[in-house]
């Protein structure tokens, strides 16, 4: 047996161990993290001072890149803002002209459209009917007597001078001639009522227009006047504006108006009339514009108007360069060294993208536009266009 182990054997096991130590500090330098790294290095190689500004001799850095514009001169409408409701232009009442009579059938709801003449609902027409009858027979029996007492006093005028008949007798007959000819006009008017009542049994739309209101109900009995309908004349709306004393002379009619519904539809109408006195609890006073037909104007609803009064010249920019801040309006000029001064301004009219500046900026400056809202005082932005 040999008693000196083999030299490879011997060797192994420590050059095994000095290989696994190299490569877990191989591993570990390449995965450590970033932010291990020597703080001494990387302050030798930082071109920072200690708070982060730019140390000496370095170009500061913008905080922002913006578009700017210079503010422009633009003709803009005058317009006078009021509040006010929506009503219908005439309203008629359709009543019941038929007493104790049971409604048979409602041919309309609210909302329909209707003509004039239209036939809105109909009353039970067999009594009516019936007395109309009545009345048509009566007529052909006065009618029958008077043809009678005509005759016997058409004789005893032909034989009044000769004696056969006395002065009374002959009055007589002429006396009975005209109570039978009162009676005939009387039937006739009796039918004639009895006719119009038929007629009534049917109730008609008095103008075309939409029906409103309906009190109608198919088998209630209603009493004479009761009113049955409520139709919008025609259709048409208006628009009743309310301004104040001091605005209305600058209403003059067939003025243009921008009505704008509860809906957020804006039609056009024009101004028919203006109320003579004022409401006596708002103190304001009633302007009556015209609207035009359309499915969205509703009577009995708020709406907003605006009354055309003409144009004039006004300072604008960009409805994105003003900056709502604590309640005021700013905007940011830009000056050549490219540093933000926020100026405070006053707005005026506002007209799609274009906002009206009353005060606060020149006309000759240059404003930011795209990411003005993120600027502050002394910012120092880059340019583009």
């Amino acid at each position: 047996m040999n008693a000196n182990p083999n030299p490879r054997r011997r060797w192994f096991w420590p050059l095994a161990a000095l290989a696994l130590v190299i490569l877990a500090l191989a591993a570990w330098l390449l995965l450590r993290p970033a932010d291990e790294a020597p703080a001494a290095g990387a302050g030798a190689t930082s071109g920072n001072g200690a708070n982060g500004a730019p140390a000496e001799g370095e170009q500061p850095r913008p905080a922002l890149t913006v578009t700017v514009t210079k503010p422009q001169r633009e003709s803009l409408p005058i317009r006078l803002q009021a509040n006010g409701n929506i009503a219908a232009w005439q309203e008629a009442s359709v009543g019941a002209e038929v007493n104790g009579l049971r409604l048979s059938t409602v041919n309309v709801n609210v909302g329909d459209a209707v003509r004039k003449g239209q036939v809105l609902a109909e009353f039970v027409r067999e009594t009516t009917q019936a007395d109309t009858l009545q009345a048509r027979a009566s007529l052909m029996q006065a009618e029958a007597s008077y043809q009678n007492a005509k005759a016997d006093a058409d004789r005893a005028r032909a034989i009044e001078n000769t004696g056969a008949l006395s002065k009374s007798q002959v009055a007589q007959y002429l006396t009975q001639e005209k109570v039978s000819l009162a009676q005939w006009e009387a039937a006739k008017a009796a039918l004639g009522a009895t006719e119009v009542r038929l007629g009534n049994t049917r109730v008609l739309a008095p103008d075309d227009g939409v029906i409103s209101a309906r009190g109608a109900t198919v088998g209630a009995v209603v009493a004479a006047g009761q009113e049955l309908f409520r139709l919008v004349r025609q259709g048409r709306l208006e628009w009743r504006g309310e301004v104040t004393p001091s605005e209305v002379d600058r209403i003059k009619i067939g003025q243009a108006v921008a009505v704008t519904a509860a809906t957020g539809r804006e039609v056009q109408g024009k101004v028919r009339a203006i109320a003579p006195s004022a409401d006596p609890q708002t103190r304001n006073i009633l302007v009556f514009v015209d609207l035009p037909r359309h499915g969205e104007l509703k009577a009995n609803t708020f709406a907003h108007g605006a009354f055309d009064l003409g144009q004039s010249d006004a300072l604008t920019v960009s409805s994105q360069s003003v900056v709502v801040r604590d309640g005021s309006n700013y905007v940011f000029a830009i000056d050549e060294q490219n540093r933000a001064s926020q100026l405070k301004v006053r707005t005026g009219r506002r007209v799609g993208e274009r906002v009206e500046i009353l005060d606060g900026l020149k006309e000759g400056a240059s404003v930011a536009v795209q990411g003005a809202g993120f600027l502050n005082e002394g910012d120092l932005v880059k340019v583009v266009q």
